[in-house]
């Protein structure tokens, strides 16, 4: 048999949904809006097939930098060390999620520290 070489070869457990969670999306996937500079992650949804990236790109975080149509422009470096590159993907949003901020870690430099006077 002849091998497949589709986009969306070897991606049997990848872009599957558990049981529970088949069928479409809530709306409010597809309506969230993003601002130019904010960093969100590449989670794609197989319900839907518009506005899907490759399936290498998945669980990558990159940058949003505008929008096209119904589409985001989301900026990401692919490659390591040398033959890094900065890309460009057109994503719809729903298959994107905001990246929340971690919290800050008690005791660390990044807190402000009192003068003492």
């Amino acid at each position: 048999m002849a091998r497949s070489h589709g986009e969306r070869k070897r991606t049997r457990k990848k872009l599957s949904k558990p049981k529970r969670a088949r069928g479409l999306s809530p709306i409010s996937k597809a309506i969230q809006q993003f601002e130019p500079g904010e960093s969100v992650h590449i989670r794609i949804d197989p319900s839907v097939h518009k506005g899907m990236p490759h399936q290498r790109f998945h669980g990558m975080t990159g940058k949003v930098i505008g929008e096209r149509g119904r589409a985001f422009i989301v900026e990401i470096s692919d490659g390591k060390r040398k033959r890094k590159k900065v890309k460009e993907l057109f994503i719809r949003a729903e298959h994107l999620s905001p990246q929340i901020p971690s919290p800050p870690i008690i005791g660390s430099s990044q807190q402000p520290i009192a003068n003492s006077q």
